[in-house]
C-alpha cells in the first residue's frame, strides 16, 4: 500500500504546476482546432506518411487520454489527496510531459518537423523513465488503489500512446526530408519500426504489469494495419502481429500481478 502524507507547501506548488500543465495540454489542441491556426495534426502527418501511416480514427484515443490526464490533475489539487510516493515521484515528470504534448501541437501547426521529433521523444522519455524507475512501486499497488486508477492508468496510457507515436513521428519526418537511409526499402524501415516498438512496449509492460500501457500502443499498431493493408500487406500484417502480441502479452503479464499482501505472505 502507498504511504499517504499531507502535502507541504512546496508539494502543493508542484501539484498546481501539474494541474496547469494538464490544462495547457488539453486546451492547446482545442484552441488550435477551433481557431484553425496552422496545420492540423492530419495535415502535418500527411507530409511524409508514405513510409508508414496510421488510420485517422486511431487518433481518437486522445479523447480518453485527455480525460485521464484531467482526472489525474484534478486529484492533485483536491485538499483530501495525500502525498504518496508515486504522486511525489511522478509529479514533475508528468508536468514536463504535459507541457511537451501541448508544445508538440504548436510545433506541428507551425510545420516544424525536426522540432516535433525532439519534443515528442523528450515527452516520452520524461514520463517513461520515472515510471520504469519506480516500477516496483507501481506493481505494489492494489488493483483498485487510487494511485493505480488515477495516476498509473492515465500516465501509463499516455506513455503507451507516445511509444507508438514517437517512432511514427520520426519515420514520417525522415521520409518528408528524404533522409531515410536508402540501403533498405522504405517498407523494411516501416517493419523494423513496428518490431522495435512492439519489443519496447512488451519490455515496459513486463515491468509495469498494467494493461494501461500496452493497450494504446496496440491500438496505434491496429491503426497502422488498417491504413496499410491495401497497399503494404507486409507492413500491415507486421503491425497486426505486433498488436496481438501486445494484447496477449499485456493480459498475461497483468494477470500475473498479485496484491501486495499475497506477495508478502
Amino acid at each position: 500500500m502507498s504511504t499517504i502524507l499531507r502535502p507541504n507547501p512546496a508539494q502543493r506548488t508542484r501539484r498546481l504546476v501539474v494541474f496547469a500543465a494538464a490544462i495547457f495540454a488539453v486546451a492547446v489542441p482545442l484552441v488550435q482546432n477551433l481557431a484553425g491556426l496552422g496545420l492540423t495534426q492530419a495535415e502535418f502527418a500527411a507530409d511524409g506518411n508514405s513510409t508508414l501511416r496510421v488510420a485517422g480514427y486511431a487518433f481518437s484515443i486522445w479523447g480518453l487520454i485527455y480525460l485521464g490526464l484531467l482526472a489525474y490533475a484534478v486529484r492533485q489539487v483536491l485538499p483530501q489527496t495525500g502525498e504518496s510516493r508515486l504522486i511525489n515521484r511522478m509529479g514533475w515528470p508528468s508536468a514536463v510531459t504535459f507541457f511537451g504534448i501541448g508544445l508538440w501541437i504548436i510545433v506541428a501547426a507551425l510545420n516544424l518537423k525536426a522540432a516535433s521529433v525532439i519534443v515528442i521523444f523528450a515527452s516520452l522519455i520524461a514520463l517513461l523513465a520515472p515510471l520504469l524507475t519506480y516500477s516496483a512501486s507501481v506493481r505494489d499497488l492494489g488493483r483498485f488503489e487510487r494511485d493505480r486508477m488515477l495516476l498509473v492508468w492515465p500516465l501509463a496510457a499516455l506513455a503507451g500512446w507516445l511509444t507508438v507515436a514517437a517512432p511514427l513521428n520520426l519515420i514520417t519526418t525522415l521520409t518528408a526530408f528524404q533522409a531515410l537511409p536508402d540501403f533498405l526499402a522504405p517498407s523494411v524501415w516501416a517493419v523494423l519500426a513496428i518490431v522495435a516498438t512492439t519489443a519496447v512496449a512488451l519490455g515496459v509492460t513486463s515491468l509495469l504489469r498494467t494493461l494501461a500501457y500496452p493497450l494504446p500502443t496496440a491500438w496505434g499498431l491496429l491503426g497502422a494495419f488498417v491504413a496499410e493493408q491495401a497497399d503494404k500487406p507486409a507492413v500491415a500484417f507486421t503491425a497486426l502481429a505486433g498488436a496481438v502480441v501486445l494484447l496477449i502479452g499485456g493480459l498475461v503479464l497483468a494477470l500475473r500481478l498479485r496484491p501486495s499482501v499475497e506477495r508478502l505472505a
